[in-house]
């Protein structure tokens, strides 16, 4: 897999996780993701995540004799997965035409910010440009603030989670259903708009187009976050009408329950200003412990803001093990998140951390037959 930030690593990684036998090829200079974000003694502490559980090898295949490598490794590839700009690759002769003609079982992924075609495809893609066009950044924010993007890679992280998916699914046709290999073309402004809601049947139906709402829905309420007595804050969510009731009787207004708009979600959420008074003056009056501890007590649904060292401390993410320390030849010990899920028959687990730039290049390359002697050669020309 040669592709860069952040959708294809993210894939690949995912894939990894639960035994793939992953090969990150990058240019010789390095994948700038190597370092993107913190640092610590040079080593790109993202990358120690993203990079897990892959080989890492270096290919120019802009160039001839890396192109005959590529093609080598494509041969008992079961996946290739790529990012580049469309007809980058058919430019390079390395076209999904020629990669299926050396090996017809591959599945190819192309993730690009827009597609393989239509009048944005040759624009850089980023997930930062799929958050703004998918619709996201303008539900996101106070109404009265300015649309609001996200502070790490969501349009990323959701059409990495998607192109594992895709993969899983051509895969699965390929082998279990006597299929062939195939070509994916993943946008990532489409994952993300997938997700945000039955927006586009009701503006097609109704004519509405969502706002911005803040922290709340406009689905039901009360829904919202709110600050405890002693500076902590806590959201709470009333999705089920059953709750909603709980949470009204727990913070002493159950005369609220009888009024015909609290029978509905929709109508509740057009009476948010009132019902926030009630909740939020109730958990105002309360400690962060106190307010969990009564919420609890009444099957109402309640949950701490956190942050990172919040979760480091949280019982259920350790009885969950979601933080997991993982020994890396270059930081010594260091902890990063689990695999997602536990799988009875076919559990993941992390092996190894990023490994340095070319790590691997001895290694893989003996597998296709090129040895020291060749690889030196090659590394003279530029080529790994």
């Amino acid at each position: 897999m040669p592709a860069t930030i952040l959708a294809g690593p993210l894939m690949a990684m995912y894939l990894g996780d639960f035994g793939a036998d992953v090969i990150k090829i990058e240019h010789p200079r390095g994948d700038s993701l190597r370092t993107h974000g913190y640092t610590k003694n040079g080593h790109g502490l993202w990358w120690k995540i993203v990079g897990r559980n892959k080989r890492a090898i270096t290919l120019n295949f802009s160039l001839p004799e890396g192109q005959e490598i590529l093609l080598k490794l494509i041969e008992t590839a079961d996946v290739f997965i790529e990012n580049f700009r469309p007809g980058t690759l058919e430019k390079w002769n390395l076209g999904p035409d020629r990669l299926l003609s050396v090996n017809p079982r591959l599945i190819i992924m192309r993730t690009t910010g827009f597609g393989q075609f239509g009048p944005y495809a040759q624009r850089p893609g980023f997930g930062t440009l799929a958050e703004s066009m998918s619709g996201f950044a303008a539900i996101t924010g106070e109404p009265d603030g300015p649309p609001t993007l996200p502070p790490f890679g969501l349009a990323d992280g959701i059409a990495g989670l998607a192109g594992a998916n895709a993969i899983l699914m051509a895969l699965y046709y390929r082998d279990a259903r006597g299929g062939k290999g195939q070509v994916i073309d993943l946008a990532i402004i489409e994952p993300i708009f997938s997700l945000l809601g039955p927006q586009p049947i009701v503006y097609d139906q109704l004519g509405i187009i969502q706002q911005r709402s803040g922290n709340r829905s406009v689905n039901n309420a009360p829904r919202n976050t709110y600050r405890t007595r002693d500076g902590k804050w806590v959201a709470i969510s009333t999705s089920a009408q059953n709750i909603a009731e709980r949470v009204m009787r727990l913070v002493g207004h159950p005369e609220v329950i009888d009024e015909p708009w609290f029978k509905s979600g929709t109508e509740r959420a057009k009476h948010a200003d009132l019902l926030d008074e009630y909740v939020g003056g109730w958990i105002a009056q309360h400690d962060l412990r106190e307010v969990i501890e009564k919420f609890e007590a009444a099957e109402a649904a309640v949950a701490p803001i956190y942050d990172i060292s919040d979760i480091f401390n949280d019982p259920q993410y350790q009885a969950l093990n979601s933080i997991v320390t993982v020994q890396d030849e270059d930081l010594g010990p260091i902890k990063m998140q689990n695999v997602m899920f536990r799988m009875s028959e076919t559990p993941g687990r992390i092996r190894w951390a990023g490994h340095r730039l070319g790590q691997d290049n001895e290694s893989v390359y003996a597998e296709i037959g090129i040895g020291p002697e060749r690889l030196a050669e090659l590394k003279a020309k530029g080529v790994i």
